[in-house]
């Protein structure tokens, strides 16, 4: 157990995933809360559907969260997408981008640490899931452009990221 620097125990943080499963209910997406600690949610994206996992430490009152897209990346091409990630993570606020599993699946990762606090908001909740989706959204089309259309990692996040104005 990590050092107190004097001020003594604190009372541990409550359980967030009793929170986000209101959450995820309000927002009509399927989930499974597997124990204490776990669960597992599917959401809808405009490229794709995203796995949600939610892990929950109470001893170090840390929540950690990941959203995993509905895409494999294959062995030969991970080098690429690679250096994609490591561009990409340069323009995130929160979290990060990694490949995850033997099967490659990319995701972004956050974590949340609670120690001293009575418990996470909803608010806080539902930012954090809603900025892991729109970051997978803003970020989906580089992938796609690096893994399926040739081009380099600079070029395909320079494509994702241009923000078109008006209406066609």
């Amino acid at each position: 157990m990590p050092a107190t620097l004097g001020f003594g125990r604190e009372r541990a943080a409550a359980n967030p995933l009793d929170v986000l499963e209101q959450i995820l209910a309000a927002n009509e997406w399927a989930f499974e809360r597997r124990s204490d600690g776990e669960m597992a949610a599917e959401a809808p994206g405009k490229w794709c559907d995203y796995g949600l996992y939610f892990s929950w430490s109470p001893e170090i009152s840390a929540m950690h969260f990941t959203c995993a897209f509905d895409l494999k990346v294959p062995h030969g091409r991970r080098d690429r997408l690679f250096e994609l990630l490591a561009l990409a993570n340069e323009k995130l606020w929160l979290g990060h981008f990694g490949l995850e599993g033997e099967e490659g699946v990319p995701v972004f990762r956050h974590s949340v640490l609670l120690r001293g606090a009575p418990g996470a908001s909803a608010e806080s909740l539902e930012d954090m899931v809603d900025i892991a989706i729109a970051e997978c959204e803003r970020f989906f089309p580089a992938f796609q452009f690096v893994l399926w259309g040739g081009r380099s990692p600079a070029d395909a996040l320079a494509a994702a990221m241009l923000d078109c104005v008006g209406e066609a």
